[in-house]
């Protein structure tokens, strides 16, 4: 007599164990920091691309991602079979799976057109909104480096090629100044909200302690170079090109285009381009500030672990991972560019993850 018995199961975890558990808090572990990541190594591309395509007069776009839907589906199906034979008929069992994975994700990308575009890369960067960031710690040089294309009549490196574009000695010394001031404490970055409108201050030296000579120095140094009262602490930054002196500072400010168009200005090319009339020669600068802004490399293949690389007419640009004042400075116009795009209408990306 031949006994048979069969037995099928429809459960992943006879075969898989704990593998079919539910992935979404396992995949939201991962992909939280996995999608923050890749969006910051996206913007770093665009914005690196922007400064290689301006240098050869390329006009830059900007895209927005406004959502990323990161779909994972996961499927099991299991079965067992056994067959208990008797006499000569033999015995087997027999188990059989299948398990899928798939992962599409699906990404929105929104171009910034018109009056964000506008507003957030054409127009110049208000001085309330940009000298604040020195009080939060960012050395107020590299920022007035990035940021700024005069200060009191003192002129910064410009793109514009012809006499002055390496900027004036001056405008290098006090850059020097200020950051002597800022590390020493004696420099203060202070803002004002008067009848509806904000204003920014700079405000040099101690208040109730007795100043070092060093300070003392300093000081004088900066209102010398911009023209500024000597029987006050504080004074109004504004915006114009004019040296006004007296309480006011005034500061002719980049836009985005303009600070990036200035930091390509500065990166070497193949002399072949130059000699093709595809690209200008590098501007160099003058006084204590010779070396670029932001160091930017080219050849024919970027390193493995180059902090950010693209490509352009068959050439590499890339920024060194070992190049730490290169990668601080990007960081910093990094940081100017999410200040001017926060006036925009466009919103932070949106992730949704579906999981099952």
């Amino acid at each position: 007599m031949t006994s048979k018995a069969t037995i099928l199961a429809v459960s992943c975890s006879a075969l898989l164990g704990t593998a079919c558990v539910h992935i979404g808090p396992t995949r939201l572990r991962a992909d939280q920091v996995d999608y923050a990541r890749a969006l910051g190594d996206a913007k770093k591309r665009e914005i690196l691309a922007a400064v290689v395509g301006l240098r050869y007069g390329d006009a830059p776009a900007f895209l927005t991602v406004s959502s990323i839907i990161a779909a994972y589906q996961f499927d099991s199906t299991a079965g067992a079979t056994a067959n208990l034979g008797s006499g000569a008929q033999p015995n087997y069992a027999l188990a059989t799976g299948n398990v899928t994975y798939s992962n599409r994700p699906t990404f929105t990308f929104t171009p910034t057109t018109g009056e964000a575009f506008a507003s957030a890369y054409i127009r110049p960067l208000a001085p309330e909104l940009v000298l604040p960031l020195a009080e939060g710690g960012i050395p107020i040089d590299l920022l007035l480096r990035i940021s700024a294309q005069s200060i009191g009549g003192l002129q910064n490196g410009s793109a514009l090629g012809g006499e002055g574009s390496a900027g004036s000695a001056g405008f290098f010394q006090l850059l020097q100044t200020l950051r002597r001031l800022q590390l020493a404490g004696e420099l203060n970055v202070e803002s004002r909200g008067e009848n509806g409108a904000n204003s920014v201050f700079l405000a040099l030296g101690a208040t109730n302690s007795a100043q070092s000579p060093n300070v003392s120095s300093d000081v004088a140094r900066v209102r010398e170079l911009l023209h500024l009262a000597a029987d006050t602490r504080t004074y109004q930054i504004v915006y114009g090109p004019s040296a006004q002196g007296g309480n006011r500072i005034p500061m002719v400010t980049r836009s985005v285009l303009g600070i990036l168009t200035n930091i390509g200005a500065q990166v070497q090319v193949p002399p072949e381009q130059v000699a093709s009339g595809a690209t200008k020669p590098t501007v160099g600068l003058i006084g204590g500030e010779t070396r670029p802004i932001i160091v930017v490399r080219q050849g024919p293949k970027a390193p493995a672990d180059a902090y950010v690389e693209v490509e352009y007419g068959g050439t590499a640009y890339w920024i060194e991972r070992g190049d730490f004042d290169s990668k601080y400075a990007f960081t910093v116009v990094q940081n100017l560019m999410a200040l001017a795009e926060a006036d925009t209408s466009a919103k932070a990306p949106v992730v949704t993850i579906p999981a099952n």
